[in-house]
């Protein structure tokens, strides 16, 4: 097997597991290697390090698959790694028929992903090396997993990088557009044609039922409490109602219910689970018709249309108009501006939970100074329009964009709104989306709950 011989200079990142060989840390190839065949990887004293497949075209020269020799990626390569992925993901993942079952070089199969949903499987082919074990590739999947289907969702830029074309279609069997899966007792609605990445995000499910506690506990604040109230029929028994103000029984089942804006709501994974939990009133926004359209589906297929209402707009827009509306109310009532003209902002609402799952907005480190100040504009409006009290949700899903760096950037936007947040909940990708410690590279996904109060009003 030819050989890539290593600096002598060079970091010892292999040696603690990282799974990626650069260009640069390369000082001579033996042998002569074909692009997207294995290697072996050496030391500069010629000590065996591990295998890995090689693409000199690449920047990432060599990925890492054994720490032992290995001689072939074929079939039965493929099926013992699969069998592996899915003794992890039926231990860890519960309750559900969908999941992450390949995650690429924390499965220790680099650049591979697999998604299951339900009894179809769709899978990513990111790099020259497994690109060339689409057949192994395939067949292993069938035999493990048992699938009716196999799509490929190799429409991604990231190919380009290896020299490859983005390409998408079937690969096995029969592969309806639409599938319906299950994920915390919720029914999902997927386009794993047309969706985003695969069609689904399966990193935030452990995330999603996470907002459980912020659903509900908000009745008090409208005035209802739980009463003794007489039966009807006039048997002289009473039982425990929610009463309002007015001394009305109310009948509206979700009254102890949150007020929650979903922003960047793909297919309203977050709606969904709001709803599931008892908030009272959803808002669900995108900036896409085909993404509202999905989660409209989605919410209809849960039974939750009476408390979500849609809205397909730019969320950094939506959430200027909101604060601008509240800002105008409040001078108003301060006794400041014009009462008799009309408010120049539209909206002006503020809500008990805002949620905010945004895309990657820094893909490479060039990019990062650009998405500090995006994720600082959507958590400053975003949090201004928390009422007193409230949770604010948020995420970041780009690599780029180091956990110390999301804090520190959320910290400056509550320290610009007046506000002070209490750190609630702190997480990152679910279970199965495991991480080898020391690649930082799958650290990627920070996500927060927190408490939002003024400081004037301490």
């Amino acid at each position: 097997m030819p050989s890539v011989i290593l600096e002598r200079g060079r970091k010892k990142r292999l040696e603690h597991a990282h799974p990626w060989v650069f260009k640069n840390e390369i000082a001579k190839v033996e042998g002569d290697p074909v692009a997207g065949e294995l290697v072996s990887i050496v030391n500069h004293q010629g000590r065996y390090l591990a295998t890995g497949y090689y693409n000199p075209a690449s920047q990432i020269t060599v990925r890492v698959l054994s720490y032992e020799p290995l001689e072939a990626m074929d079939k039965s390569f493929f099926v013992e790694r699969f069998r592996n992925c899915l003794e992890h993901r039926e231990r860890f993942v519960t309750g559900g028929d969908a999941y992450r079952l390949v995650y690429g070089e924390a499965d220790f199969l680099p650049g591979l992903i697999v998604d299951r949903f339900g009894d179809v499987l769709v899978v990513q082919l990111l790099t020259l090396g497994m690109d060339r074990r689409r057949e192994e590739i395939r067949d292993a999947l069938v035999e493990v997993m048992g699938p009716v289907g196999i799509y490929e969702r190799s429409d991604v830029s990231v190919r380009e990088l290896e020299g490859l074309e983005q390409t998408k279609g079937p690969l096995y069997g029969d592969c309806p557009r639409h599938v319906v899966v299950t994920e915390n007792g919720l029914q999902i609605k997927v386009d794993i044609v047309e969706g985003q990445k695969t069609g689904y995000f399966f990193d935030q499910r452990e995330n999603r039922a996470a907002i459980a506690p912020l659903m509900t506990g908000w009745g008090a604040r409208s005035g209802i409490t739980m009463q003794e109230v007489a039966e009807q029929g006039g048997s002289g028994t009473t039982v425990m109602k929610p009463v309002n103000k007015s001394g009305k029984v109310v009948e509206f089942p979700f009254w102890d219910g949150a007020t929650v804006l979903e922003c960047f709501s793909h297919t309203g994974s977050f709606t969904l689970h709001a709803c599931k939990y008892g908030a009272k009133k959803v808002t669900c926004l995108d900036i896409s018709e085909h993404a509202i359209e999905s989660a409209r589906d989605n919410v209809k297929l849960n039974g939750f249309e009476e408390r979500v209402e849609f809205v397909v707009d730019d969320a950094f827009q939506y959430l200027r108009n909101q604060v601008k509306g509240v800002e105008e109310r409040a001078a108003r009532a301060g006794g400041k501006g014009d009462t008799s003209k009309p408010l120049t902002a539209g909206g002006g609402r503020t809500f008990d939970v805002v949620i905010l799952d945004p895309p990657a907005f820094a893909k490479t480190k060039s990019a990062v100074k650009g998405a500090t100040r995006g994720y600082k504009d959507i958590n400053l409006h975003g949090m201004k329009l928390v009422n007193e009290g409230g949770y604010l949700v948020t995420a970041s899903c780009s690599y780029h964009m180091r956990p110390e760096l999301f804090l520190d950037t959320i910290k400056e936007a509550a320290a610009d709104a007046g506000k002070i947040l209490r750190l609630v909940d702190w997480r990152a990708a679910g279970k199965d989306h495991p991480q080898i410690l020391g690649v930082e590279e799958g650290h990627y996904l920070k996500f927060a709950i927190f408490e939002v109060r003024s400081q004037k009003q301490l």
